[in-house]
């Protein structure tokens, strides 16, 4: 029997050992940590500043257009790179620092500006930060799906670094009470200048971690650019001209191959409504079960959003059980379908007469993501494999930053989208607790109905999805026989 195909039984060559995985897991701790961030510090600029939420949510969506291109520009790179530090590392090691120094300087907005000039610092400082966010999460997600060949391995991995990373999400919802608490903090502005110096020392802390402690699988990839492409002693015009080919060529077989297209729908179905509702959640439960209420709503949305975060470790481990005994498909449909209801109850539970039932439907909603960022990264490692049975090159740079720059693209459009649907509902922040009747009807359709929808759709695109467990064995059979197993990743 091939090694893919020993289920559970994972050889222990193909093992990570456990405290790999957690240095693994501290770079999508980071990951998280900036993502969340970067989203949820955004509404001082409308609740703070006074910014109108359409302008909010362009700073949110248009940075992310950089990403369109600079994604699998560094996933091109990062797989074609040649150093005696590996493909990844270097720039996992340099994006981790700059990300973390480039996010403190993006919130040091002086107060008594015009719209205007928050907006252009905004958009220029993020346009950098997200540049230097690049170069750190896309080799960081390409080394997870060469750490290990084994198809339930790859599951576990996702699992512990997914775990890991929704950590960030425990501390996240409380940004707004920080930025917000009076005995800390003068006025808004002042609290998200404190945080954003918190955030960066953790990113930067945790961000270089695996870098210095991790091993590559394929430092020197089947199928790359050969050595000397982009060595710095090759001719400056040959370089780009083989470069451009290069990258070109790659664009052109990653977004041919099915299985990938139907992951990056499914994330972006699933990731898209979460992220749009997240902030339609905090306007309903200030304006619509406190009433205007800015400080309560906040502890209240806080309150929600971590009985959610923490709900998620629980989800991780089912996730994860779940698609080493079912397969990760059918898991993806158990917990999918159960975040539907989640997002369902909470018209119910949304009940200014009961405040402290905003909690009750966290739980549920918490299978969404967690079961998305598990089975998904890890069905798209087997995407990469049998991309490398037609193709002949190892491309993990390349899959792993179109597939993460969908769910980049998914929080622009959500941020975007959800500053347009905000001000469709007529909401207007100077009304405080006098919104209307039809305002509040409108923020609680949307937060309920565009995320269930999403999901549901998201079930039906995994559906056709076809790389099985017996599937991937065979591929990974062909692979080895072809260029030979790859000496394990070591610390």
């Amino acid at each position: 029997m091939t090694p893919g195909l020993r289920g559970r039984d994972t050889p222990e060559e193909d093992r990570i050992p456990f405290r790999q995985k957690l240095l693994y897991g501290a770079g999508a701790f980071v990951n998280n940590l900036l993502a969340a961030a970067i989203g949820g510090m955004a509404i001082i600029l409308n609740l703070g500043l006074g910014m109108n939420p359409a302008l909010v949510g362009a700073l949110g969506a248009l940075p992310r257009l950089t990403d369109a291109l600079t994604d699998p520009i560094m996933g091109y790179v990062s797989d074609n790179t040649h150093s005696r530090w590996g493909r990844r590392r270097p720039y996992i090691f340099c994006g981790a620092i700059l990300a973390g120094l480039l996010f403190v300087l993006l919130w040091q907005l002086p107060g008594g500006r015009s719209e205007a000039f928050y907006f252009w610092y905004f958009l220029g400082g993020s346009i950098l930060f997200y540049l230097a966010y690049t170069m750190f999460a896309t080799p960081w997600v390409a080394l997870g799906y060469e750490l290990t060949p084994d198809y339930h391995e790859r599951t576990r991995l996702m699992g512990v670094q997914n775990f890991i990373g929704q950590l960030a999400y425990v501390v996240s919802p409380w940004f707004l009470w920080i930025m917000t608490n009076q005995n800390w903090f003068d006025t808004q502005l002042e609290g998200a200048r404190g945080l954003s110096l918190a955030v960066a020392a953790v990113a930067i802390g945790l961000g270089i971690l695996p870098a210095i402690f991790l091993r590559e699988r394929f430092r020197e990839a089947p199928g790359s650019v050969p050595r000397g492409t982009l060595s710095w002693m090759a001719s400056a015009t040959s370089r780009l001209k083989r470069g451009i080919a290069g990258f070109l060529a790659g664009m052109k077989l990653t977004v041919q191959s099915r299985p990938f297209l139907k992951l990056c729908a499914a994330t972006f179905l699933v990731f898209n409504g979460f992220i749009l509702i997240s902030a339609f959640s905090v306007y309903v439960i200030i304006y619509y079960v406190l009433g205007g209420d800015q400080a309560l709503g906040a502890q209240y949305a806080g309150y929600a959003g971590s009985v959610g975060a923490v709900s998620t470790f629980g989800v991780i481990i089912l996730a994860t059980w779940m698609g080493t005994k079912f397969g990760k498909r059918k898991a993806f449909f158990i917990t999918t379908g159960i975040s539907v209801v989640g997002y369902l109850l909470k018209w119910f539970c949304y009940n200014p007469d009961y405040p402290w039932l905003v909690v009750v439907p966290a739980p549920l909603m918490a299978f969404g993501l967690g079961g998305l960022f598990t089975l998904v990264p890890a069905m798209m490692a087997d995407v990469v494999d049998v991309d490398e049975l037609t193709s002949h090159a190892r491309r993990e740079g390349m899959f792993g930053s179109i597939f993460w720059w969908v769910v980049k693209l998914g929080m622009a459009a959500a941020l975007l989208g959800g500053g347009f649907l905000l001000n469709a509902t007529g909401f207007d922040v100077a009304l405080g607790s006098a919104q209307t009747e039809g305002t509040l009807l409108a923020l609680r359709l949307f937060d309920v109905l565009i995320p269930a929808a999403s999901s549901l759709v998201a079930i039906w695109v995994v559906v056709s999805y076809p790389i099985t467990e017996a599937v991937a064995g065979e591929v990974r059979a062909e692979l080895e026989a072809r260029r030979g197993a790859p000496e394990p990743a070591g610390v």
